[in-house]
């Protein structure tokens, strides 16, 4: 099966709520929804005094993510709250963490496959608060997400600074990585640790670097950002092979399920300049739409162009307009063979 859909709630949905966007979705017919952590803001306060002794679930029209105490993060919604604890509150994903587990079932009544996609600057290639910050925000995506029964979290994960040398960089992302697939496993996460393939060469996540780390720690799934790996490799993507020569990579690693983005895109000297509707630029959806049908992967679709939903929308149409004349022209050749026996 072949999913779409557009990265983060439609331009063109009247509300601006995760359900809002969801229900859209589901309306524009399609079925993927990315959702977008672009600026988490998170804070800490005490709890009140009624809020004592309760799970942090039950706390209403505030979103608690998790509870700090002694120095450590509890993320059981059901551990009592204790006076000296500090509530950690996150900003503008949903009214309260009760109310993700009646969306999610909402998303998978409707059937839109979730994802969440992490702030897109990210710095584990350091030991700057930064860092601390990003691993924070990764671990967030992964609760938020795990709440609403979703696949999979997407991020990139680091850039090289001028002062810094590529292989401390590489160190210090693989130890990042090494800590939060540990993480992820201790606290028995359902989502999908994923890495994006990026589209500058100053940022860590080349395809053959996601493809490394992959095989380095088997609980990471490589994300193909097509718009991004075209931009890297200066337009490389021009063909039905050189597509289906990128999904062979990324396959082994999949669990069975491709999570990928798709744009139109500027670029230059290797680097994305940004990002276009798909009809513009030399990166063309159909040799895509041709390889998956192809090669038959269960596969999500999300549209990163700045029409979002009406480019999702086109993609599905243009792969279902390509299977419609791949299976016309097969029983067009079936009849041909069949009349001249």
């Amino acid at each position: 099966m072949i999913r779409f859909g557009p990265a983060g709630i439609p331009l063109s949905c009247k509300g601006r709520t995760l359900q809002d966007g969801i229900e859209d979705v589901h309306n524009l017919s399609l079925s993927a929804l990315e959702i977008q952590m672009v600026r988490p803001m998170t804070y800490g306060r005490p709890p009140e005094e009624e809020e004592i002794g309760k799970g942090f679930r039950s706390v209403k029209d505030e979103f608690v993510i998790s509870i700090g105490r002694d120095g450590e993060q509890i993320t059981d919604p059901d551990e009592p709250i204790q006076e000296e604890d500090e509530l950690i509150m996150l900003q503008d994903i949903a009214n309260s963490y009760g109310s993700l587990e009646g969306i999610g079932r909402s998303a998978k009544w409707l059937d839109v496959n979730l994802s969440i996609h992490t702030p897109y600057y990210m710095d584990l290639g350091s030991d700057s608060v930064l860092a601390d910050e990003c691993l924070q925000s990764i671990q967030n995506a992964a609760l938020v997400l795990d709440a609403l029964g979703g696949d999979i979290v997407v991020t990139s994960l680091g850039i090289y600074g001028k002062d810094q040398k590529r292989e401390d960089v590489d160190d210090a992302i693989y130890g990042s990585v090494g800590y939060l697939t540990d993480w992820w496993e201790e606290h028995g996460l359902k989502p999908r640790f994923g890495v994006e393939v990026t589209g500058q060469q100053e940022v860590f996540g080349s395809l053959e670097q996601v493809l490394d780390l992959c095989e380095e720690f088997p609980g990471v799934t490589p994300v193909v950002n097509f718009s991004h790996h075209h931009s890297r490799t200066n337009g490389s993507l021009m063909d039905v092979d050189d597509f289906k020569d990128v999904l062979n990579d990324v396959m082994p690693y999949s669990d069975g399920r491709i999570h990928a983005a798709f744009a139109g895109v500027e670029y230059e000297d290797g680097n994305e300049r940004r990002l276009t509707p798909i009809k513009k630029g030399d990166l063309k959806f159909e040799p895509l739409a041709d390889a998956l049908i192809e090669m038959k992967p269960n596969a999500t679709i999300v549209s990163t162009s700045p029409l979002l939903e009406h480019d999702a929308m086109y993609m599905r149409i243009i792969h279902e307009r390509v299977l419609t004349k791949r299976v016309n022209k097969i029983l067009k050749e079936k009849k041909k063979s069949e009349s001249s026996e």
